[in-house]
């Protein structure tokens, strides 16, 4: 397989949030540019990052000299200023930048951000908190995607209830219009395309559809 091209990254806003993606960033092998007006923020991340800089986020003139202009995406990660958050993505935009996402910190924000032209607006907390709850709410999902329109891919454990079925027997097309990708077996996948495959107690079951007929199917089981 390939390996994905890099591209350049400049996040704004060093806290515990900014400083995770970049850093992260950083680690697959991009130029990521840290931007923030702390100087020990900026410093914490120098040794981790292409370049990190001491730069206000408003003002559009000191961004378009630290090269903003010139990278391929740009995350505003400011969260408790929403003066500072929107100045930056306004910025951005202005400074052409192709991509922009920006953390908001609740609905009306977010609104904000969309018709300022924000590309991507994310609410890690609600985010993350959802994704928990989910996975708190039934012991047996062991994580999911959104793929967005109302569908989700879902990994779910096979329970005893399942256990020795074949996957063209157990009822997900049928029943809950649901499509079966795939089952992990340990370090082994098994492909689900014909339905032969026999489903196991704490097989790792992938699992596609709408949110309301997974939830239905998780509730069941």
């Amino acid at each position: 397989m390939p390996k994905p091209k890099s591209r350049s990254f400049a996040v704004i806003g060093l806290g515990t949030f900014g400083t995770t993606v970049a850093s992260e960033l950083a680690r697959f092998g991009n130029h990521v540019l840290g931007i923030d007006t702390v100087e020990k923020n900026v410093t914490r991340v120098a040794e981790t990052l292409a370049e990190a800089v001491i730069v206000d986020g408003r003002d559009e003139q000191a961004l378009r000299e630290a090269g903003l202009a010139s990278y391929d995406v740009v995350v505003v990660a400011i969260g408790e200023e929403l003066e500072a958050n929107i100045l930056c993505t306004m910025n951005a935009k202005l400074l052409g930048v192709p991509t922009v996402w920006v953390k908001a910190m609740n609905r009306t924000h977010h609104r904000i951000l969309t018709k300022l032209g924000a590309d991507r607006v994310i609410q890690p907390e609600q985010e993350i908190g959802r994704h928990i709850a989910q996975m708190l709410h039934n012991p047996l999902v062991r994580d999911y995607v959104s793929l967005g329109n109302g569908f989700h891919v879902v990994d779910f454990r096979v329970p005893e209830s399942l256990n020795g079925k074949r996957v063209e027997s157990a009822g997900f097309a049928e029943e809950f219009d649901l499509r079966a990708l795939g089952l992990m077996r340990g370090t082994e996948f098994l492909s689900c395309e014909t339905g032969a495959a026999e489903l196991q107690v704490d097989d790792k079951l992938l699992l596609l559809g709408r949110r309301e007929n997974l939830r239905r199917f998780a509730d069941g089981l």
